[in-house]
């Protein structure tokens, strides 16, 4: 597959089958030369209902891609040498590491075979006989890895607990925690009808045992909370000595490596702090040369949503971290929360993401001989699009290599040179700049306008394809989840404007108070007012739509969130708002703030709302959308899973029995087997079809697709 117009039919028109099943590539890894990027790509078919997965190699200089190998649960392919890959086979209870050719599709082996599934691998070489990795597998109590085709079924289903959490994110929380494991892999001498020798692996080694350590941090953390360098592993884990459901303080440690010849030697893990600095922290990274690392953390405990501060230290010296671009005052120089950090091949540069203005852009940040109270501030390198991962291209050269997406692209591969300014040469597009889901750039603008307080709050915009300034559009209204967070120029799979722009929506994507990418106060500003300025900012958003794009029927409104998105619904549904729309759809709301002492990480709503319940009750009850109910009069879709453990179901059903009672038109979905997003395609395409023949019905927009055809039953 050289590109997606190769095993992908141009789409008439883009609609949720065609978002579901459009091959979905990761971000590209380049070989030491950096003539070669290899990725995975997974497409789900309707009509087989199945998905298939592949591992394929970039040409960098040509776009074009060539197969390795197919098949089910393949993933992490690293290079080993310039033509030489590894990558992991799970299967149910047990995964293969496998060895292939880059040059030739099919010429593989198994250099070993793991009895417990393992995951996010790295690699690091460390002479020409012999490659260390780190993988991730969960461990024992005792340190062991847990192989769960081992493990005797209990007679018992019960769970006790003494601690929270109890439950995180979709899962109950047991014993068997993540850790960090650690081998090498030797190369023999080849046999006389091979050109090179195979590789098998040691013994993979727990470098967390002991040290009462979990890393990655669930339920997120993987590859971004962990690195492999010559001369160790650095990684972030939660500090032990607190608990997890109401502290967010996470720390940097390292593990010394000692690479000897006969077995490998570990320290156990030492912990550098720098005083100040509570909160969480992410995207730990080795120097080439394994002597330095540069991390991400925040200050503040509790608040997952602090700025992010990058740290600077010497392996050697656990004491002495430097903060960049500190200030006495404690901001910090630079206005952005960075999200990754990496270092460039001489270990004088760091390339940062960061989110800014709806866009995740790549900064650089030159290192000066001595970076502590440095005063130069990151240069912005992108200014559009979603810059999901940045990779140097060669060991000896300044190029990048930039993984990203964009509104209307769901995956562009990319080069950049710092050195010769910041413009990008596109390498590879998934769908040639949407234009083979039928969407265009034209489609999206954005809008600025005056929220709460005058604050200038942005947003998107994004038109039909077929748009034409003399028809008028129903609007689509859209809140985003977090809260704090924001509709950004990125694909995404679950809430893509441009499918409900393709129903004939004008959608509108604001970014209000507690949005991040404009500044830490304007995020900050909706702790303890969740529908205080955020609220404003839409009313004044509306106005302003309804005042400034004459294209725009506000008479055939519909406003639509998940999570937070879906609190507004409900904090909507009870003030003036609610009444400019035909129809609200609400996924995975919050209705009873109180009832939030149900969710898995307390200090969420304890950070947020302005305290725990124990000290203020007010608080929780100010912003809660049922002291509202009796304002409740805008038919609504709800929506809320069974796995949703961070939003308790009970919450949906609650908004569905008051709508319920007060005779407002409003249905209820639900996935038992989902969580707070809806992953599964032939779910995703039932949340797609339920959700557009619900709006579309209010707005005069014909029905998508028949529920009946679907399966889908109503139960009562």
């Amino acid at each position: 597959m050289a590109s997606l117009s190769e095993t992908f039919t141009k789409a008439e028109k883009f609609t949720p089958e065609v978002l579901i099943s459009a091959p979905r590539r990761s971000a590209a890894i380049p070989n030491i030369v950096g003539d070669l990027a290899v990725f995975t790509v997974s497409t789900y078919s309707f009509e087989s209902h199945k998905k298939t997965s592949e591992i394929r190699v970039l040409d960098v200089a040509t776009g074009q891609s060539h197969l390795i190998t197919n098949g089910e649960n393949i993933n992490s392919p690293n290079w080993l040498s310039d033509n030489e890959l590894l990558w992991l086979q799970n299967d149910k209870n047990d995964t293969k590491l496998v060895i292939g050719d880059a040059d030739e599709a099919g010429n593989s082996y198994v250099a070993a075979t793991v009895s417990a599934p393992i995951s996010d691998l790295r690699v690091k070489v460390i002479d020409e006989e012999r490659i260390a990795i780190a993988v991730v597998a969960k461990a024992k109590r005792d340190g062991s890895m847990y192989k769960p085709g081992e493990e005797k079924k209990p007679k018992s289903s019960a769970m006790l607990y003494d601690n929270v959490m109890v439950r995180h994110w979709d899962q109950y929380v047991t014993p068997n925690k993540n850790a960090i494991w650690h081998g090498m892999l030797h190369k023999a001498k080849p046999h006389i009808t091979e050109k090179k020798g195979r590789y098998s692996l040691d013994d993979l080694i727990n470098v967390l045992k002991g040290s009462n350590l979990e890393s990655p941090i669930p339920t997120f953390g993987g590859l971004d909370n962990f690195d492999l360098g010559i001369k160790g592993i650095c990684f972030v884990a939660k500090d032990p000595d607190l608990n997890s459901a109401f502290n967010t303080k996470s720390n940097f440690y390292f593990v010394s490596i000692e690479n000897t010849p006969a077995q490998p030697k570990y320290s156990a893990p030492v912990k550098f702090e720098i005083e100040g600095f509570e909160g969480a922290s992410t995207s730990p990274v080795f120097t080439p040369d394994g002597e330095s690392a540069a991390f991400l953390q925040m200050r503040e405990n509790g608040y997952e949503s602090d700025k992010n501060r990058v740290l600077l230290l010497d392996v050697a010296r656990p004491d002495d971290v430097i903060e960049l671009m500190e200030t006495f005052n404690g901001k910090g120089l630079w206005d952005r929360s960075p999200g990754t950090v990496s270092f460039s091949n001489d270990a004088r540069t760091l390339f940062l993401t960061a989110e800014e203005t709806g866009r995740v852009k790549l900064f650089k940040l030159d290192l000066p001989d001595n970076p502590r109270n440095m005063t130069a501030l990151p240069d912005a390198l992108t200014e559009t699009g979603y810059v999901s991962d940045v990779r140097t291209l060669g060991a000896e050269s300044s190029r990048l290599f930039l993984s990203g997406t964009s509104l209307v692209d769901n995956s562009v591969y990319a080069t950049l040179d710092p050195k010769l300014g910041s413009e990008t040469q596109t390498v590879s597009s998934n769908s040639r700049n949407g234009s083979f889901f039928g969407l265009s750039q034209d489609q999206v603008s954005e809008i600025w306008f005056d929220g709460a307080e005058d604050h200038k709050v942005h947003a998107w915009v994004i038109k039909p394809s077929n748009f034409n300034t003399d028809e008028n559009y129903p609007l689509a209204y859209i809140i985003h989840g977090g809260p704090q967070g924001s509709w950004e120029d990125s694909w995404s799979t679950r809430w893509n404007p441009a499918v409900f722009a393709e129903q004939g929506y004008v959608v509108v994507t604001p970014n209000p108070t507690g949005s991040t990418g404009y500044g830490q106060d304007f995020t900050d500003a909706i702790t303890g007012a969740w529908g205080g300025r955020p609220y404003q900012d839409l009313v004044r958003g509306f106005e302003y739509i309804k005042a400034n794009m004459s294209f725009v029927d506000t008479n055939r409104a519909v406003a639509l969130g998940a999570s937070y998105g879906g609190y507004m619904m409900a904090w909507m549904q009870g003030h003036d708002l609610a009444k400019e729309f035909k129809a609200l759809v609400c996924h995975d709301g919050s209705f009873n703030l109180p009832g939030q002492l149900a969710s898995d990480e307390q200090y969420f709503p304890n950070h947020d709302v302005g305290g725990p319940p124990t000290t203020d009750p007010s608080a929780w009850d100010k912003w809660s959308p049922s002291a509202h109910i009796s304002n409740w009069t805008t038919p609504m879709l709800v929506i809320h899973n069974e796995l949703d453990y961070r939003l308790p179901i009970s919450d949906g059903l609650a908004m569905f029995n008051v709508l319920q009672e007060r005779g407002v038109k409003s249905r209820f979905l639900t996935f038992p087997d989902e969580n707070h997003w809806v992953l599964k395609e032939e779910n995703s395409l039932v949340w797609h079809t339920v959700v557009l023949n619900w709006i579309n019905g209010f707005v005069g927009l014909p029905e998508y697709k028949s529920e009946e055809e679907l399966g889908i039953i109503v139960q009562n």
